[in-house]
């Protein structure tokens, strides 16, 4: 099993104590997003979890945890976000030179093949012009090339509920064209530094420019890291049309990160966000609300629990 922590929340950044409780009771429970009067209860000893893959935009908190997950045996990645933008876009991130010096910090604990770097995703307005782009990118090229192999980036996507978050910043819609000369630029400093350069599902094909679409759970990086082959690597996610990672199973919640970063499609309600962030309990066996379990239904690895709804659990309705 591949654990994906979290697309849906920040889970390093936010809720890092929960999830070290989690790992020492060795199971999760997880709300399904499109049900949520549905539950599972997801194993996640050792023997079950052949990969973590972290996602996050500042993962300090985390770091002194690190060495616990390594002593019981995990292996994981990270996805590391950083971006140029300041409060307007990204209202409650900290200080970039810090999430700068944390990536930093994380590649030289566990080595750079496991410290991804995404420039994700590129927002163009009359403030974040393309050559504000190119300037920064190459700036931030320039401090991290030495502390990872990989970036990966991806142009906005048109998420309905998003552009209702954006529409006060003037974001250019950009056309298939002016994408792909922006995209040739990136590799060519790319190219300086030694770093490949891939895409996130983006529809724009861009290999004949040498730049490839990543998955981002990656089935060959997971056997490099873990040391062993996985079975059923080719059966992908399939949540998105153009995505090519593998299944996994995510333990996140959607409208939980306080970031709030206007272009964020897990996290569409910063008010929202901030009354689930103030109902967490780090020792709850879930990341946020409260559950009353009615049935339990066994499956091969996994328990659903029916539960009743009650004022809390709106809440989570996307």
């Amino acid at each position: 099993m591949i654990l994906s922590v979290s697309r849906r929340t920040d889970i390093p950044a936010f809720y890092s104590e929960w999830f070290m409780n989690r790992i020492n009771a060795g199971y999760v429970y997880v709300r399904n997003p499109f049900n949520y009067n549905q539950i599972s209860n997801i194993d996640i000893n050792p023997d079950k979890v052949d990969c973590i893959v972290f996602w996050t935009k500042n993962p300090k908190p985390l770091l002194p945890r690190l060495k616990e997950l390594d002593d019981r045996g995990y292996k994981y990645y990270f996805h590391y976000t950083i971006t140029p933008y300041d409060k307007e876009v990204e209202t409650d991130v900290i200080d970039k030179r810090s999430i700068i010096n944390t990536f930093i910090e994380l590649s030289e604990k566990i080595g750079k093949d496991k410290v991804i770097l995404r420039y994700d995703p590129i927002i163009v307005t009359d403030k974040y012009s393309v050559d504000f782009h190119l300037k920064a990118f190459e700036k931030m090229c320039l401090i991290i090339h030495e502390y990872t192999n990989k970036i990966v980036f991806s142009f906005l996507d048109d998420y309905r509920k998003v552009s209702m978050n954006m529409k006060n910043i003037g974001v250019k819609e950009l056309t298939e064209k002016e994408m792909k000369n922006i995209s040739l630029k990136l590799v060519e400093i790319t190219n300086q530094y030694g770093i490949a350069l891939e895409t996130c599902a983006e529809k724009i094909d861009l290999q004949d420019i040498g730049i490839s679409h990543t998955k981002c759970i990656d089935g060959d990086l997971i056997e490099k890291i873990i040391g062993y082959e996985i079975k059923n690597k080719d059966h992908l996610d399939g949540n998105r049309k153009d995505c090519g990672c593998m299944k996994c199973i995510d333990i996140g919640v959607y409208n939980t990160c306080i970031h709030n970063c206007i272009y964020c499609y897990a996290n569409t309600n910063k008010n929202k966000a901030a009354s689930n962030f103030k109902m967490h309990d780090p020792n709850s066996p879930i990341l946020s609300g409260n559950f009353i379990k009615e049935k339990v239904k066994e499956r091969k690895d996994v328990k659903s629990y029916k539960i009743k709804a009650n004022e809390q659990l709106s809440l989570f309705n996307k």
